[in-house]
């Protein structure tokens, strides 16, 4: 594990460098065609869901409430229908309503850019605002999920046993440049997916071989 902060700003740069050459796209695996509403709304149903079955589910839920005043008018028990799928759909459908009536009357009709007022929105804690903070206008913080805190854990950001998506987004902030941000937690995921998921990591032939403090711990001397 990298102690000084010298020396983790420079594995963050050797690892930000490895992955945008991996994965230059930086793709967010939810599709939302760029729209403040659906990413907000995809990253509440994202939530102990896969983003494939959140994707699968958007069209017919967007072709209801393509936006949040449609929300704020559809039926909670209606979008319940609508979010099944997608696991724990009670409290989701209750929050994408309640979101849609709080933003038509005290935002406009328009999903709001500051970290105060989205964390004011029911059922949007910090990993959301910054996922749509950081995709819509490069602000914000990290975006930490299971991935995120596994892969930097590994890497040796912090120790492994480190889980608190708070401390390790304050461990972040000086690290990677905030309009950087989101890009690299992207990448970080679709890594994680790739090559190092929770069971059995892909350490051969893995970019990040030689700057992962798990690999080399293992006593790997065919490092790259």
């Amino acid at each position: 594990m990298k102690e000084t902060q010298t020396e983790k700003a420079a594995l963050a740069a050797a690892v930000s460098a490895r992955l945008t050459e991996r994965y230059p796209a930086a793709e967010c695996a939810l599709l939302y065609g760029g729209d403040a509403w659906r990413l907000l709304v995809m990253g509440r149903l994202s939530a102990q869901c896969t983003d494939k079955r959140v994707n699968e589910v958007a069209p017919a839920l967007f072709s209801e409430i393509p936006t949040p005043a449609a929300a704020a008018k559809t039926p909670v028990s209606r979008i319940e229908e609508l979010v099944r799928s997608c696991g724990l759909y009670r409290t989701k459908a209750r929050n994408i309503h309640d979101c849609g009536v709080l933003i038509t009357e005290r935002f406009g009709g328009r999903v709001p850019e500051s970290e105060e007022d989205l964390l004011s929105l029911p059922g949007v804690g910090r990993k959301i605002a910054n996922l749509v903070r950081g995709d819509l206008w490069r602000r914000g913080g990290v975006v930490v999920d299971t991935h995120f805190i596994r892969v930097c854990g590994r890497i040796g950001f912090y120790p492994e046993t480190e889980k608190d998506p708070a401390r390790i987004e304050r461990i972040f902030e000086p690290l990677v440049a905030e309009p950087d941000r989101s890009d690299f937690c992207h990448r970080v995921v679709l890594f994680g997916r790739e090559v190092c998921p929770a069971r059995a990591p892909r350490c051969a032939g893995c970019p990040l071989a030689s700057l992962c403090s798990h690999f080399l711990q293992a006593g790997n001397d065919d490092r790259k």
